[in-house]
């Protein structure tokens, strides 16, 4: 084709990298974004559509020619957003909070913008440097054990999710003990942790090779606030070890899934190192609170761990994805998962100059991650993120508060973060147990989009969780959400008698 040709067929095309157009693109990009931002509130949180609506509305193969933005942000607004469920919506009280800031979404484009993949301290050495130094800020924050810092040996890393967390540090422990005993011996390797720990521990046994029959998932009751039974943990490694069975890795909960319970670390610890066990600490949802220093005592035990993980982008107002793990023996990682073919080695790291976080991982592909935790602590500081974990902190009282003052309701379990677990009562002559109750009463909740809750079941029992954390939430969203709560449990409750 002649050069004259090409130039003309490129021009109106959006080109792989062009300065220029980036700039004018992103503009309209971020302004598309800061007006969805500002319009949030207004979209129902729950999306509404049904199963199968988008294919009705795009073309079934892509387009031959190119098409301009603005069409494109125009099906985003028309097509794409209705099929959203709105995260960072001030009405969203589900799950955990996934949070998002302008810091974390600029550290983002500085990320997607350099798109490095630094899987080896060679392959940009900024990224892996960073991320060490970060992850330390953010152990001395959470007054984590020297151990765990990048100076002695052991240190941190960003993995995707804690469900990656868990499963490295589960690998490095069972590869440690196989080490000593042969490799033989997997089907006789036993893992611990409560039937309140998030079902990621259930995956990583799977992934990992430990039998279903060796995953031992203790009891808990709300005698205890389900939190792990020490006393029960240790009759239960006994009864394993009188029976031939290794244990390798015990997985404690801060801020559990179901009800944000504790369990106990520092005795659980004691057990782990007495038993030679592998002891990881997930705080996933609640390690966050943990860096006021009044809630620094729910991690009191953590010098006892082998590892520890939180996800900053649960409520430290870091963008999906950065979740932070911290382990006191580096090296039992390396051995587990380093791979080094021909085509990675370099002078830095045969020489053991430097850290590779490839080896510290399941993919060897990784991102810049670390440049949004940073962007984060450096543009918000410190004693910003306190108050803001202490002001939803305080919106969640505000409405266990309301919960306790309608005596047609019950608040479940105590509250000790920004988690209210919390139902309504069944009447006395209905012959419910209360769950069919609150199945229809979270329906009627959710359905037109006012607001998003989920449940889980303790005891038994069918339980509403409203959890705070939205970026954007304010007394007035926790007041209006109760409200509802109200007239949707009025209209049940009549329809009953």
């Amino acid at each position: 084709m002649p050069a004259e040709a090409e130039t003309t067929k490129m021009k109106g095309e959006l080109r792989p990298m062009d300065a220029e157009q980036l700039r004018d693109c992103a503009h309209k990009m971020v302004d598309f974004i800061a007006d969805y931002y500002k319009s949030l509130e207004t979209f129902p949180v729950l999306s509404q559509v049904e199963p199968g609506y988008l294919s009705k509305l795009l073309p079934d193969s892509a387009p031959n020619q190119p098409d301009s933005l603005q069409n494109v942000l125009d099906d985003v607004q028309a097509k794409i957003l209705p099929g959203v469920t709105h995260w960072q919506s001030p009405n969203y009280f589900a799950y955990y909070p996934s949070n998002s800031s302008v810091a974390g979404f600029l550290g983002e484009m500085l990320s997607a913008g350099f798109n490095i993949v630094g899987f080896s301290w060679i392959t940009s050495p900024a990224a892996t440097e960073l991320e060490m130094i970060v992850l330390d800020w953010l152990a001395k924050i959470l007054k984590l054990p020297e151990e765990f810092l990048s100076t002695g040996g052991g240190g941190g890393v960003i993995q995707g999710t804690a469900s990656e967390a868990i499963l490295v540090a589960l690998l490095a422990a069972r590869d440690k003990v196989l080490r000593r005993v042969g490799k033989d011996a997997l089907g006789k390797l036993v893992v611990y942790a409560s039937d309140q720990t998030h079902s990621a521990f259930h995956k990583a046994c799977q992934i990992a090779g430990i039998h279903a029959e060796n995953c031992r998932l203790l009891k808990t009751d709300s005698s205890t606030n389900y939190a792990l039974v020490p006393d029960l943990l240790s009759e239960t490694i006994s009864y394993d070890i009188s029976n031939g069975l290794i244990p390798v890795f015990l997985c404690a909960s801060v801020g559990t899934t179901s009800s944000a319970a504790v369990d106990p670390l520092l005795a659980l610890g004691k057990i782990a190192k007495r038993n030679d066990i592998w002891f990881h600490v997930d705080a996933a949802y609640a390690g966050s609170a943990c860096i006021c220093p009044e809630y620094r005592c729910y991690i009191d035990g953590v010098e006892e761990a082998d590892s520890f993980n939180m996800n900053a982008h649960k409520w430290l107002l870091t963008n999906f994805d950065c979740s932070t793990l911290w382990v006191k023996d580096r090296n039992a990682l390396i051995q587990s998962l380093s791979t080094n073919p021909e085509f990675l080695k370099n002078k830095a790291s045969e020489a053991n100059m430097v850290l590779d976080y490839k080896d510290w991982q399941i993919p060897l592909g990784r991102r810049f991650r670390s440049l949004k935790l940073w962007m984060v602590l450096r543009l918000y500081g410190v004693e910003n993120l306190q108050c803001y974990i202490r002001n939803h902190i305080n919106l969640a009282k505000h409405f266990e508060g309301l919960v306790a003052q309608d005596d047609r309701f019950e608040v479940v379990a105590p509250r000790i973060f920004s988690l209210v677990c919390f139902r309504l009562l069944p009447g006395k002559n209905n012959g419910d147990d209360g769950n069919k109750l609150n199945r229809e009463l979270l329906d009627a909740v959710n359905s037109n989009g006012e607001a998003f809750i989920s449940h889980t079941v303790l005891s038994g029992k069918f339980i509403l969780r409203f959890a705070v954390g939205a970026p954007l939430s304010e007394e007035r969203h926790v007041t209006q959400a109760w409200k509802l709560f109200q007239v949707q449990a009025s209209a049940l409750l009549m329809n009953i008698s």
